[in-house]
């Protein structure tokens, strides 16, 4: 259902929908749990759960990355982080965890200021390298303004997929002060797939995957710590959001003659059931924060923070205590000891499929959806 809503006589609004105010109906089959497949693919590469781990400092480390992979998953390290900047990070993390919740200005500044050290193409060669040496897939992290100046080093470095991740990233950026990114013909001339995002409606969608991109990102990312809305009054509505690229995503394999580009719900999920709910409205796979930062190995240590909290000129976010609810593999699959959504996430996604009576992802994301009154 989508519809206008008159704000005044010279604005009209389209109403959307989080994924909180929608739920799943099951449906006359059920299925046992264990009999549903939850495993993906994205171009050449196959995956045993659609979990893929936030490119943030407090998400993924290397060992955090392999961990995940290990797991099943796939791990994105930030190439622009503090991996990439300190020979030694983990006295940066600590500080960082220990900073004061009660002075953010503060807080703020001093990220600001452990983040303007610069990063050193030796660190992204030797992080990546790390995570290829473990035998899992490899993957990491650019935002559009340091991919021309970072991109072939990690060519060199070896990765397998490449993610673009912005708060907004759109197919044609313009830019009076520097030369704009051309992405269609970036993605062209590299020889790895590459997610880009994010996205939160169909035309913008539609254009990054006339791009060639292989997955696009949904969302503005960075969750709980997010405060975009508030300082720059933009925001996307996921369910809506979701739905709407998945639309695209269909209009393009038909543009294309059969070319799939796979849907990455990405910011806002925080629980098992917006992870649920995000798959039926859609999405292929999760990019996860708040999830995993939840985890015991998660380098922020119980507290979530993205790029958007140190920007240099604008930052739009902030750190978030999360907490720690167990391990990876308590969080992914259990056991779990808490009743909020917080881990066994997997577990919890294979008896939703269950119930609704699907028996794997793309079935799934034809399941029933309901808005809650």
């Amino acid at each position: 259902m989508s519809y206008d809503i008159e704000l005044g006589r010279s604005k009209r609004a389209r109403r959307t929908f989080n994924l909180d105010e929608i739920a799943l109906v099951p449906s006359r089959r059920t299925r046992d749990p264990q009999d549903v497949s939850t495993h993906w693919q994205i171009d050449a590469y196959k995956f045993d759960i659609p979990v893929v781990g936030a490119p943030m400092d407090s998400v993924m480390s290397p060992e955090t990355a392999i961990a995940l992979g290990q797991a099943g998953g796939l791990g994105v390290l930030d190439l622009e982080g503090l991996w990439t900047r300190y020979e030694d990070p983990q006295p940066v993390l600590d500080e960082i965890a220990d900073l004061s919740s009660d002075n953010v200005p503060e807080a703020t500044r001093r990220m600001q200021e452990l983040y303007s050290a610069p990063i050193q193409p030796e660190l992204i060669k030797a992080r990546l390298a790390e995570i290829r040496e473990a035998g899992v897939i490899v993957s990491g992290s650019l935002s559009p303004q340091r991919v021309v100046e970072h991109y072939k080093t990690v060519l060199e470095a070896g990765v397998d997929l490449f993610v673009i991740r912005g708060t907004t990233v759109s197919a044609e950026h313009v830019s009076q002060n520097q030369e704009p990114l051309d992405l269609k013909k970036f993605i062209y001339d590299l020889d790895v797939p590459v997610i880009v995002g994010g996205a939160a409606g169909y035309t913008p969608a539609l254009h990054l995957m006339r791009t060639g991109a292989a997955g696009v990102l949904v969302g503005f990312g960075g969750g709980a710590s997010l405060r975009t809305e508030s300082i720059l009054g933009i925001h996307a509505a996921m369910a809506t959001a979701i739905s709407d690229v998945a639309a695209a995503r269909r209009d393009y394999l038909d543009e294309s003659g059969g070319r799939y580009v796979h849907v990455i719900a990405d910011g806002g999920l925080s629980t098992s059931g917006d992870i649920v709910k995000a798959i039926a409205m859609g999405a292929d796979a999760v990019m996860l924060g708040t999830v995993l930062a939840r985890a015991e190995e998660a380098p922020g240590q119980g507290w979530l923070w993205g790029a958007e909290s140190h920007h240099q000129h604008s930052p739009r976010g902030e750190r978030t205590s999360v907490g720690t609810v167990g391990s990876l593999e308590e969080v992914l699959n259990g056991p779990a000891r808490h009743v909020d959504g917080s881990s066994n996430i997997i577990g919890a996604l294979r008896r939703a499929m269950a119930t609704t009576g699907y028996s794997d992802l793309k079935e799934f994301q034809r399941a029933e959806v309901v808005i809650r009154g």
